[in-house]
């Protein structure tokens, strides 16, 4: 339970400088994934919550299996790209066939010591915070086991703060952005998916070295565009309980666009955002999308 500073949320636990639901994950579980095993094959997922990692999880899946290209094979994207550090079906990682694909959260200094030698691949997404911010939001009043705040206001102090699963923003993209040469790593952006998701495809595949023939490519740019995936019950994590999710009109997909954070944020809260941002990533060499016309 996290519980410092006057913050207390009863879902959440902080360790090594990060939140994660204590209700899905422990301490010594996410400890013992420095030692685990990364294969050469292995391609893992990584993300600041709220920033293109269902989506991503699509196009991965839909790269590496025929049989979900094809529709032939109903295996939801959590069990296909499961969680490294929320291991909810109890699977056994290290018997996986390769290549096998996995999902995180976390920050660079919680990875498998192997990733960090530059042994399997590591596709990085990030989105500009401000839409980030809104789409978490709307997701902690869509999760049952999550602390609801009290009003927008309060969970946008919360997420400057970085009192939320997958803690400070400003810190996950910087960390993993400075350390990049200690990994195997391809970084993408949520609005260069958004603004050409073929050639994001491509550019994943070649990554992972999947050849795939025009069909393929097709096939995949059809079944990962945001209208397709939010009725598809394969990716849209309506597969979850509902002692997990809570089923309300948004759902998990809810809008997948950029520059909603206009419809929240105030001119205020705007500007000390945009202040914060400059103090804690104006030395990164990083361009974000704000808004597309």
């Amino acid at each position: 339970m996290a519980q410092e500073d006057g913050f207390y949320d009863p879902h959440l636990f902080e360790h090594k400088g990060v939140y994660f639901n204590c209700d899905l994950t422990t301490v010594e579980y996410i400890d013992s994934l420095e030692h685990f095993a990364i294969r050469d094959s292995d391609v893992v997922l990584v993300t600041y919550p709220k920033s293109g990692t269902v989506w991503t999880q699509q196009i991965l899946s839909l790269i590496f299996n025929e049989g979900h290209r094809n529709g032939t094979e109903e295996i939801n994207n959590i069990t296909r790209v499961p969680w490294l550090e929320y291991n909810i079906y109890n699977m056994d990682y290290d018997n996986r066939p390769s290549p096998r694909l996995f999902s995180s959260h976390m920050p660079y200094y919680l990875m498998p010591k192997d990733l960090r030698n530059r042994r399997g691949k590591v596709i990085y997404v990030y989105r500009n915070p401000k839409d980030g911010l809104v789409s978490f939001y709307h997701f902690y009043e869509l999760m049952v086991k999550a602390t609801k705040s009290k009003s927008w206001e309060e969970f946008f102090e919360r997420f400057l703060a970085g009192k939320v699963v997958g803690g400070s923003w400003f810190d996950h993209v910087r960390g993993w952005h400075t350390n990049k040469d200690d990994f195997n790593i391809l970084f993408m952006t949520y609005e260069e998916m958004k603004k050409d998701l073929r050639s994001a495809v491509l550019k994943i595949s070649a990554f992972v070295e999947k050849e795939l023939d025009d069909e393929d490519v097709n096939t995949i740019v059809e079944k990962a565009t945001f209208k397709n995936m939010k009725h598809d019950p394969l990716a849209n994590y309506t597969f979850l309980g509902e002692d997990i999710i809570g089923k309300s009109e948004g759902g998990f997909l809810r809008k997948g666009t950029v520059g909603d954070w206009k419809n929240l944020m105030t001119v205020a809260q705007n500007e000390r955002f945009d202040q914060l941002y400059k103090d804690k990533m104006k030395d990164l060499p990083i361009k974000l999308i704000w808004h597309i016309d």
